[in-house]
């Protein structure tokens, strides 16, 4: 299964945004830790349970390890490196994104507040991007992403 990565400490601000991925729930499983260990923690159980991980939304202040610190470590590693990043944030300085985008593989970035829908689009996107790419049957997954371009990528390849 596609797992959702949600990294944030604040627990209100983790549960909105549960809240607002509540659409994907049906078609990715949903995980969310309060810092970098507990994120750890969480790779190693769907590594265990043979997941892949096509999403982190990531805050970048975070106790401990930051947020950016995170997302460089996991594009170093090989298992989770194709993973979509979006970094959730309103703390993050130039210096610190710029680093997301030229060592973390940050994918997108989202400002706080954001706007649900918003957030959602992103999702939608970087998650169809995610299956396009990684070559995941793209049928399961038509009703939630973005079906014309899942459907572009059948028809480029033929039918599954």
């Amino acid at each position: 299964m596609i797992t959702i990565l949600c990294l944030e400490d604040e627990s209100e601000v983790r549960d909105a945004i549960l809240r607002d991925l509540r659409p994907f729930e049906s078609h990715f499983r949903i995980e969310a830790a309060g810092d970098a260990a507990d994120a750890a923690a969480l790779l190693g159980d769907l590594a265990k349970d043979g997941d892949s991980l096509g999403l982190i939304l990531c805050d970048h202040r975070l106790p401990g390890e930051s947020g950016v610190d995170f997302l460089t470590n996991i594009n170093a590693d090989d298992e989770w490196r194709h993973s979509r990043k979006i970094l959730l944030t309103g703390q993050a300085g130039q210096q610190d994104t710029i680093r997301a985008i030229n060592h973390g593989g940050l994918n997108h970035y989202l400002a706080k507040p954001w706007n649900p829908e918003e957030l959602r689009n992103a999702v939608r996107d970087q998650l169809t991007t995610f299956v396009i790419e990684q070559n995941i049957d793209p049928l399961p997954y038509l009703a939630i992403l973005d079906a014309e371009r899942l459907l572009e990528k059948i028809r480029s390849i033929g039918a599954p």
